[in-house]
């Protein structure tokens, strides 16, 4: 036991005496009241009792300051002992604990435990794991679904993505203006998103990060919220997160949209119901840029009341490539993957991405959304050599209801139009491909953490498009059937 520490049996010890001699002192005086003792005895035999009496008083309250004193003592040792009970007075009657060199932290907590703690108070570690089962009506050779985003593979158990995902966002109220996020991604969704060496000079270095920027809040009216680094694009309604989205399958829209950006971005808040954005980016799914042009998004989002939100984007970049790799080009040693033969002349025509989608929580049950996109893209600003000016063009949108039945499940339909003039997304230039797709999902949630999604999906086209049991005989429509199960758990609130 520590000096200063003191048991139930020792306080006893010490306040038992005192208590016995004021009960005398009050039984004597009692005595003389209710007796004629005193006033009967000869006078020198009761200034005798008197005078003694007076000396027993006077030493019995120096020895009650005494205890006083060592009470306050004993107080004063014991308050910052955390974890102290009294049982029986045995050898154990005492729990000694050293008291925190930080005021208010629990019991055994050092300084450096308790700013560890704070860190990972202000932290959020998040996993997500995202699996499914697919059949294609069309049984296509090499179990292929024809221009789907994630749920690429027919007749396979499949793992789409698997996440890691770190954050420490900013908390102005807490004192701390900057934060930082990485996200990193392994399956099937990971070459989707960054497996097209066309787009990017050196996927392979990036291909597993999808997310990875800093922030900060200067401190500049409502805060001035600046991102640095890569970050998901917020072109189109769709997302990366399975978990959050109203159908397991992607729309056409969101895999011909781009993933990704690498730059800076601005979002400055007015206020509750109207915040700017600004991006300066390297392009269009490039963390490695193509050429030395840096595209631009001017964003505006609009939330008039806690049932609606309205995005806007305008984005305005350059796509097309100002160097092509090289085998080779020593003698100076360079990293792999950057030697370069200029093109010349380089095609520097534009891309205008016009995006705006709006959600409407219409009852507490009833969820409506709706997009609508166009983008056009030139290969040369003026008519370079040989090529003429006509621009290629995809433009379309895509519809969402969401019914909540009961608490754990919903119903989801989504159905969508893409019309592809010029062979942007589908890749086939030599006539305009028309694409349209309804879809219907049943959402179960077996528990916080744990989704089922059923889903019934029917793609067609114009034109046949969509791959069959025979080599070379392609269809004009694909039907397929998923089962998805989603697991998730962190501590970041709201969508990821």
């Amino acid at each position: 036991m520590t000096s200063g520490a003191w048991s139930a049996s020792q306080l006893r010890a010490v306040l038992l005496p005192l208590l016995l001699a004021l009960a005398w002192v009050v039984t004597v005086q009692a005595q003389q009241r209710n007796t004629g003792d005193m006033s009967a005895a000869p006078e020198s035999e009761a200034g005798e009792t008197n005078q003694q009496l007076r000396q027993h008083v006077n030493q019995l309250e120096s020895e009650v300051q005494e205890l006083r004193e060592q009470v306050q003592e004993m107080r004063a040792a014991m308050a910052p002992k955390q974890g102290s009970t009294e049982s029986d007075g045995g050898p154990h009657d005492t729990v000694d604990v050293q008291a925190s060199s930080v005021a208010g932290s629990p019991a055994g907590l050092t300084a450096g435990d308790r700013s560890t703690l704070d860190f990972l108070k202000g932290t959020t570690i998040n996993a997500m794991i995202d699996t499914y089962y697919e059949y294609n009506f069309n049984d296509p050779i090499g179990r292929v679904n024809a221009l789907r985003a994630y749920d690429v593979l027919s007749n396979a158990f499949s793992l789409n993505q698997a996440d890691l995902i770190v954050e420490r966002a900013p908390d102005v109220d807490a004192g701390r203006r900057y934060g930082a996020r990485i996200d990193l991604q392994f399956g099937q969704a990971t070459a989707t998103l960054q497996g097209n060496p066309l787009n990017e000079p050196r996927p392979d270095i990036y291909r597993n990060i999808f997310q990875a920027y800093g922030t900060y809040i200067i401190p500049a009216g409502n805060g001035l919220n600046i991102d640095f680094g890569k970050w998901a694009s917020s072109l189109g309604i769709e997302g990366n997160y399975t978990q959050y989205q109203i159908n397991y399958s992607r729309s056409f829209w969101f895999d011909f949209l781009p993933f990704y950006h690498m730059g800076a971005r601005v979002n400055y808040p007015f206020n509750k119901k109207i915040a700017l954005n600004y991006w300066v980016v390297n392009g269009t799914n490039q963390t490695e840029p193509t050429n030395g042009f840096k595209d631009e998004l001017f964003g505006l989002a609009i939330t008039p009341n806690k049932n609606i939100s309205w995005t806007i984007n305008y984005y305005f970049g350059q796509e097309h490539p100002d160097a092509l790799e090289v085998p080779t080009c020593g003698p100076p040693p360079v990293q792999p993957g950057l030697c370069f033969e200029k093109v010349s002349p380089a095609p520097d025509g534009k891309t205008h991405i016009f995006d705006s989608y709006a959600t409407w929580q219409t009852t507490p049950k009833l969820m409506l959304a709706l997009e609508g996109d166009y983008v056009i893209q030139r290969l040369w600003a003026n008519n370079g050599p040989g090529e003429s000016d006509a621009p290629a063009d995809v433009w379309g949108g895509a519809a969402y209801a969401k019914y909540q039945l009961t608490p754990r499940t919903y119903l989801a339909g989504r159905t969508e139009y893409l019309n592809d003039h010029g062979g942007l997304f589908t890749g086939i230039t030599s006539y305009i491909e028309a694409l349209k797709e309804v879809t219907a999902t049943y959402d179960f949630t077996l528990a916080n953490g744990l989704d089922m999604r059923w889903e019934f999906r029917r793609d067609m086209s114009n034109r046949p498009i969509f791959f069959t049991n025979q080599q070379g005989v392609l269809s004009a429509d694909q039907n397929t059937a998923t089962m998805g199960v989603i697991w998730w758990f962190g501590r970041k609130q709201g969508p990821w």
